[in-house]
This record gives structure tokens, sequence and C-alpha cells, in this order.
């Protein structure tokens, strides 16, 4: 579907498909401290501050916003559903992580009772892996690559046993494998985050981007979120945007790409609303219906959201 010069945009209600909460204080994220050097996001001193209620309530004021994902946040591993107790005693603005994907340990043979606790919390739809294998021991997050593990797998087909899709953080030197994993699961949704992580820039990584794209966009129960655009598309044009955004579309058609924030991640790049402004400016002259698609009935089909 090519994406047409800038033009009207279509000023339909938003759902924001992923973002982020922390208390800091509860000192369940490790990954945030200075001492934790997570390769490949640089320096994390912007994100060392709470991201709860008030300031995702002062980001989506007047955006058109109207409900979202909370997606896990490296929760402490070895209480995964304390992260879900927590947003449920979150006073929340309306609509906001009306659903979430949780975190759980697939590989681990007791994962069932994860699951199972986890499914008893109504907003959560489906659970996150982080599958960030990189050939640069630098660039990996973890030493294990998930998808060679016989254990994870039986952990994956738990999942539509509770009703629950699965997403990945992952990068394009995984793609066909997660493309094959989604052959062996076909009733599995399977989210991709992040447009896929186009992380290695040099012609040879743009390469395997577009060829990662293709191969998971080849499964009919594989979606791709277009979160976190500007890290990718850094002069923040709309013509930076398309050259990311396009190849996500050929791949997968409107019907089965949807808009998030990656909030607060994505503040180092822009504030919250110049982000969506972005991704609204680079889609602007699609057809309403595939606008409206991307932004807002996507994320309400894929996650059962009512709103808008």
């Amino acid at each position: 579907m090519p994406i047409p010069p800038e033009g009207a945009m279509d000023g339909g209600p938003v759902i924001d498909c992923h973002h982020h909460l922390w208390d800091l204080s509860l000192g369940k994220h490790a990954w945030l401290s200075p001492e934790a050097g997570l390769a490949g996001l640089g320096d994390l001193a912007y994100l060392r501050r709470d991201y709860g209620p008030a300031e995702i309530a002062a980001d989506i004021a007047g955006t058109g916003v109207v409900a979202s994902v909370h997606v896990e946040a490296l929760w402490d591993e070895t209480d995964p559903v304390g992260e879900t107790a927590w947003l449920d005693t979150l006073a929340l603005p309306p609509g906001i992580a009306a659903r979430c994907v949780a975190a759980a340990p697939l590989a681990d043979p007791h994962v069932e009772t994860v699951l199972a606790a986890q499914a008893r919390h109504p907003r959560v739809a489906g659970i996150r892996q982080t599958l960030r294998w990189h050939p640069d021991p630098a660039m990996r997050w973890g030493g294990e690559n998930l998808l060679e593990n016989p254990a994870w797998r039986r952990g994956v087909g738990r999942l539509t046993h509770h009703g629950l899709l699965l997403e990945v953080l992952t990068n394009p030197w995984q793609a066909t494998a997660i493309a094959e994993l989604a052959a062996d699961f076909p009733d599995l949704p399977i989210v991709v985050n992040h447009c896929c992580s186009p992380m290695d820039r040099d012609e040879a990584g743009i390469r395997r981007w577009h060829e990662g794209l293709a191969a998971l966009g080849r499964r009919p129960s594989i979606h791709l979120k277009l979160s976190n655009l500007a890290r990718y598309a850094p002069a923040f044009t709309p013509e930076a945007a398309r050259a990311v955004l396009q190849p996500c579309l050929d791949a997968f058609g409107a019907e089965r790409c949807l808009w998030g924030s990656d909030y607060p991640v994505a503040r180092r790049e822009l504030g919250y609303a110049a982000t969506l402004d972005l991704f609204r400016r680079a889609i602007a002259t699609l057809p309403a219906a595939a606008q409206r698609a991307l932004l807002h009935d996507n994320a309400a089909r894929l996650y059962g959201i009512e709103a808008g």
C-alpha cells in the first residue's frame, strides 16, 4: 500500500497500543538503574523518573487517545503477576491501560501457574517476550536464544489455552524464526513490536529488515506495531517516517498494523503529542478507513477494547 504525500489527516479516535507505566519507588525495574547498562539503549537517565497516572494523563490530553494497552516493563521477573496486580490499584484516566500485555517465564516448567494467574485479570490480553538476540553480544538482551528452547516453545503452546496472544520484542535477525513459530502455532496471534526494530542501519541491515518484514508478513496470524517510529526516523519529518512505514505496510497492509507510542521510552526522540502527530502526518492521505484502522480499529479488534 503506497503512502501518498502529506495531506489532510483523519481526526478520529486513537488507541495507543504500546506504552509502559512504572513507579521507581517500588524497586521493581532493575534495568532502569544506572548500574544495569542494558545493551543497545544508551543512556537511560531520561527515563529514571516515575511514569504513572498523572504523567500519562498530561501526555494524552488533547491528542484524541481514547484507550491504550499497557505493555510489561521488565518488572522483577520473580514476580510477573505483581505488575498486573499493581496496575489494578492505579486510578488511571478512562480507557488507559484498558488492556495489558503481561509477563510470564514461558520456558519455566511451572509457567502454567503464572499464565493462569495472569489470565484471571480481565485486562490481560497477552504475554510479551524479549527475543532480541543479535550476533554482536553487545547488542543482545539476555544470552539465550529462546526460539531454540523446546521448553519455551511448550510454554508458547499454552497461550491459546488461556486466550492469550504472544507479543515479541525482537529484531530482523530472528524474523524468519518467528515466522516459522507462527506456522507451528497458526491459531496463536503474534504481535511484533516496534516495526521489528531495524536497529542495524547499514545497507545490509536495512536489507535484512526488509526481508524479515516480508517473511513475517506472509503469516496471517502476525501483526506489526508501528511503535517508537521516531527512533528510526530521526529527521522527524513525514518523509523520514514514510521510509520506515512503507516497508511495514507493504508487508502487512493497513489491516495488520497498529500505532503505539512506546512512551515513556520514546520521550528521548519526541514529546507524546509530537510522536502521534508525526505518525498522523505520515499516513495523512491514506484512505480514511485505513487511517482509522491503523490508529484505532485494529487495536480495538486485536485486544478486545471497546472505545471511541
